[in-house]
C-alpha cells in the first residue's frame, strides 16, 4: 500500500477510499476554465459491486491498494465456507459463502476463479463470466409451441434452476451467464 496522486489512476487500479476498497472503472481530467482542475472517477466498490461516481482534486493524495490476480480452484463446501485451493503452491484457503456474491449457484468443483489477493487476505472473488454447465432435468418441450421466445425452467448440474429454450433436452451442456444467470447458448 503506498500513497500516490490522482495523476496515477488508471483503469482497473484497486484504491482504498473511506475506508473500502474501490478499483478505478474510469477516469477523467477536466480543467474547466479559470477553476481549479479535478479528476472525475467511476469508482466499483469490490466487496459488494456498487458503483460510485467521485470527484478528486488534481493531484490530490490516494491510497493505492498492491492486489494479485490468483487462479484458485474450487474444491469442496464445508459447512458456510468454500474452499479453494491455489493452482500454482497449491494452498487452501476457505472463503465465506458471502463473498462469492450472486453466481455461487453456478460454482461447481473443479471451476477456476480468479482471487484478488492482498498479501494473505482474500479481497474478492471473480467468477468466470460464462461457465458450461450440463442440463440435469428439464420438461420436454412441446410441439408447435413456438410462437415467440417460449422458454421452460432447467435444472442444471450443480442444482440452479435456470429458464431455457425449448429445444433443451437433459443432458445437454449449456452456457450461462453468471452475472445475470441467464442462459446464453447451447454447447455442442
Amino acid at each position: 500500500m503506498g500513497a500516490t496522486t490522482t495523476a496515477d489512476f488508471r483503469n482497473g487500479m484497486v484504491i482504498r477510499y473511506n475506508g473500502e476498497l474501490y478499483t478505478v472503472v474510469e477516469f477523467h481530467h477536466v480543467s474547466p476554465g479559470n477553476w481549479r482542475a479535478f479528476v472525475r472517477v467511476r469508482l466499483k466498490n469490490v466487496k459488494n459491486g456498487r458503483i460510485l461516481e467521485q470527484r478528486f482534486r488534481a493531484g490530490e493524495e490516494i491510497e493505492d491498494v498492491r492486489v494479485e490476480h490468483q487462479n484458485w480452484q474450487f474444491l469442496y463446501i464445508d459447512g458456510e465456507d468454500y474452499i479453494f485451493m491455489n493452482t500454482e503452491t497449491f494452498d487452501q484457503q476457505p472463503v465465506p459463502k458471502e463473498m462469492l456474491g450472486d453466481a455461487v449457484p453456478f460454482l461447481k468443483e473443479q471451476d477456476i476463479v480468479e482471487l484478488l489477493v492482498d498479501g494473505e487476505n482474500i479481497i474478492a472473488v471473480e467468477l468466470p463470466n460464462f461457465l458450461e454447465l450440463k442440463v440435469e432435468s428439464a420438461e420436454p418441450g412441446v410441439r408447435g409451441d413456438t410462437a415467440n421466445n417460449v422458454t421452460k425452467p432447467a435444472t442444471l448440474e450443480t442444482g440452479a434452476v435456470i429458464n431455457v429454450p425449448l429445444f433443451v433436452n437433459p443432458g445437454d451442456r449449456v452456457r450461462v451467464d453468471t452475472r445475470t444467470g441467464q442462459y446464453v447458448e447451447r454447447v455442442k
